[in-house]
């Protein structure tokens, strides 16, 4: 899938958002989103999450995909929308890579939404919003029981 017309904030941002999400950094994540933000899962559960139990979940995220071998998250592809003045959708394409066993890699694709605050050239996730329960698809695959 290839890129459409897609501001450079945008991108930055996720060029950003792709590499905390592979090396945990915090505060870079942290900096990424708005205090607080609202997420939505597949099910219609939506919670506001305050920055400092973000932060807190970043270090259990890591504690939590480590031992199930996550190699790398990766966006394959972003669609930027507009919406209003400072704000603009953006559905990303994403591909996590598991490999407990070596020589054995188990890759999991999926959309997220996401709406951005952008002002100044710098951009804040305000909401955010998964298509598939992570976990469940895990489960799927297998890795939660390795």
């Amino acid at each position: 899938m290839a890129m459409n017309q897609v501001s450079d904030v945008v991108k930055k941002f996720f060029e950003d958002f792709e590499r905390a999400s592979n090396t945990f950094e915090s505060d870079l994540l942290a900096s990424q989103f708005s205090d607080p933000f609202m997420a939505a899962n597949p099910d219609g559960g939506i919670q506001v999450v305050k920055k400092d139990d973000f932060i807190a979940g970043i270090a259990k995220r890591q504690a939590f995909f480590q031992p199930k071998g996550l190699q790398f998250v990766k966006i394959l592809s972003i669609e930027e929308t507009k919406l209003y003045d400072h704000y603009v959708m953006v559905k990303v394409y994403v591909q996590m890579r598991f490999e407990k066993n070596p020589g054995q890699p188990i890759d999991w694709k999926d959309y997220s939404t996401y709406i951005l605050f952008v002002k100044d050239d710098s951009a804040r996730i305000v909401f955010y919003l998964t298509h598939e329960d992570l976990l469940k698809a895990m489960q799927k695959l297998g890795l939660l029981n390795l």
